[in-house]
């Protein structure tokens, strides 16, 4: 039998960290969108408004999902490590990424997309120790 050493889920030596950081920007991106139709359609009652109303908080919620399982299945597990410099930082930053996210769900505030945009750009700084540059999604 042999041992194979592997760092992440799949040994796959695959890593695109801005990749990862630029998809959950674009989830914000989405869910901010969601939260302004959800606006829009709340005005009106009609049984294909409540329709539409329902698919736009169904993608706001997804984006959210898929943005905290990015922190935790690509980040958490795979590249923040103990012994790095700063994991306490990265790991705080890492949490309030998940936790805006959690409120995005919860909440139907335009406010919530802007923190979580925010709480990206706080965690990129921790993860890399250097201010975001981010030109599709400023």
């Amino acid at each position: 039998a042999q041992i194979a050493g592997a760092h992440c889920e799949v040994p796959c030596g695959i890593y695109a960290d801005q990749a990862r950081f630029e998809q959950m920007l674009e989830n914000t991106e989405t869910i901010g969108k969601a939260i302004g139709q959800v606006h829009e359609l709340a005005k009106e009652h009609s049984p294909q408004v409540i329709n539409q109303a329902v698919r736009w908080v169904t993608t706001k919620e997804e984006h959210a999902t898929d943005t905290q399982h990015i922190i935790a299945q690509y980040f958490m597990t795979q590249r923040i490590k103990p012994d790095q410099e700063n994991y306490v930082e990265r790991l705080t930053a890492a949490h309030g990424v998940m936790v805006a996210a959690m409120k995005c769900k919860q909440e139907a505030k335009p406010e919530t997309a802007d923190a979580l945009k925010q709480a990206i750009y706080k965690f990129y700084t921790a993860y890399t120790g250097k201010q975001p540059v981010f030109q599709s999604h400023e």
